[in-house]
C-alpha cells in the first residue's frame, strides 16, 4: 500500500528506493541515427555514376592495404538515365588479384578489361595519328627552308659545295670542308668557307629554331699536327664556324658547337669519296618536336632523308607540278683525296 508521499513500503516498516535511471540510453538512439545515415549514402552512391577504373583501384588498394580479398568489395554498381531509372547494372568481378600486372583493371570483369583495352587502343592510335601529322608537316617546313638555302647558294654558284638530309634531329645542311672551308689539320675558315657560310646566314638568322654545328674529321690516321688529336680539331672547326654565324646575325643563345672527330662518318671509310665528304661540317636546324615526334621525322621526310642535293623553290614547284624530283647534274663535290684530317 502506497503512503501519501507516493513511496512504497517494504516489509518491516522500511520504504522501497526508486529504481535506477539509465542515462546513456541516448547512445541507442545516436546509433540508430549514424545507421541510418550511413545506408541513405550507401544507396545515394549504388545510385550515382560510378568509374569503373577509379573503383577497382580504390577495391584493389583496399585490399592490399588491409589483407582483404578483393570479393568483400563485389557489388552492383548502377547509373541513372535521364528519367531516373536504374540502368546498366555492371557487376564488380574480383577475378583478378591486386598487383598482378593486369594493369588497373582489377576487379573489372572480361568485358570490361576488353572495353579498357579498346579504350587505350583507340588513344595510342590518335595519339600516333597526331604524331605523324605533326612529323609530316614538320618535314615539309624543313623542306622549305632547304629550298631558301638552295636558292641563295645556286645564286652564288655554291649548290655542289653543300649536301641537305632530314633526320631526326631536323635540317641537316652538310658542308664539305676538302680544302674549301678549313685547310687540313687548322680550324681557320678559309675564303670559299666564308662565302658559304655568308651565304646561308641571312635565311638561318630569320629562323625560329636553334642550330647545332658539329665538326668531323675524316678516318685518316694522320697525326694532327696542331691540335692533340682528332676530337679537338673537329670541336675548334665547329667552334669557329659558330663564332663566325653569331658574327653574321644569328642570336648566340640560339647556338651550339659540337666535335665528333671521326665517330659519325657521313659515308662508309670504305668508299674512296670518305676521304673528302666525311671530312666537314655540318649545321643543323633543330627541329621544335618532341623527341617522340622528331624520331617519325625520318619516315615523313621520304627521300629527303637522304643525303641529297639541294632543291631550289623552282625546282620544288616544278616537280610538285611533274611529280617527279629534280637533281643537278653539277652537285657532287670534289672526290680527290687528301693526306689529312
Amino acid at each position: 500500500m502506497s503512503s501519501a508521499g507516493g513511496g512504497r513500503k517494504k516489509k518491516g516498516g522500511h520504504e522501497e528506493h526508486e529504481e535506477h535511471v539509465n542515462h546513456e540510453r541516448w547512445l541507442v538512439s545516436y546509433a540508430d541515427m549514424l545507421t541510418l545515415l550511413f545506408v541513405l549514402f550507401v544507396v545515394l552512391f549504388s545510385m550515382s555514376s560510378v568509374d569503373q577504373k577509379k573503383f577497382a583501384e580504390l577495391a584493389a588498394g583496399l585490399s592490399e592495404g588491409f589483407g582483404a580479398s578483393s570479393a568483400a568489395f563485389q557489388g552492383n554498381i548502377s547509373t541513372l538515365d535521364g528519367a531516373g531509372q536504374s540502368t546498366n547494372v555492371v557487376p564488380i568481378d574480383p577475378g583478378t588479384n591486386p598487383g598482378d600486372g593486369s594493369g588497373g583493371t582489377e576487379g573489372m570483369t572480361k568485358e570490361q578489361q576488353k572495353a579498357v583495352e579498346r579504350a587505350l587502343q583507340a588513344a595510342s592510335r590518335k595519339k600516333a595519328s597526331e604524331d605523324a601529322k605533326a612529323a609530316t608537316a614538320e618535314a615539309e617546313n624543313l623542306k622549305k627552308v632547304e629550298n631558301k638555302l638552295a636558292d641563295a647558294l645556286k645564286k652564288n654558284k655554291l649548290l655542289g659545295q653543300v649536301k641537305f638530309t632530314i633526320d631526326q634531329r631536323g635540317l641537316v645542311v652538310t658542308i664539305v670542308t676538302n680544302e674549301v672551308v678549313f685547310a687540313g689539320n687548322r680550324a681557320d675558315l678559309q675564303a670559299g668557307g666564308r662565302k658559304i657560310l655568308d651565304t646561308i646566314a641571312p635565311t638561318l638568322a630569320k629562323l625560329p629554331n636553334n642550330i647545332e654545328v658539329d665538326g668531323n674529321t675524316n678516318q685518316l690516321k694522320a697525326t694532327t699536327t696542331y691540335y692533340p688529336s682528332g676530337w679537338e680539331l673537329s670541336a675548334a672547326r665547329a667552334s669557329t664556324t659558330v663564332r663566325y654565324l653569331i658574327a653574321h646575325g644569328l642570336a648566340k643563345n640560339r647556338m651550339s658547337a659540337v666535335g665528333f672527330s671521326d665517330t659519325k662518318p657521313l659515308i662508309d671509310p670504305k668508299d674512296p669519296r670518305a676521304v673528302t665528304m666525311n671530312r666537314r661540317v655540318d649545321v643543323v636546324v633543330l627541329t621544335t618536336l618532341k623527341a617522340d615526334q622528331a624520331s617519325l621525322l625520318p619516315s615523313a621526310a621520304g627521300d629527303d632523308a637522304k643525303l641529297h642535293t639541294g632543291e631550289t623553290s623552282a625546282e620544288a614547284a616544278s616537280a610538285a607540278k611533274t611529280g617527279e624530283p629534280t637533281t643537278d647534274s653539277n652537285s657532287e663535290p670534289a672526290t680527290g683525296a687528301t693526306t689529312h684530317d
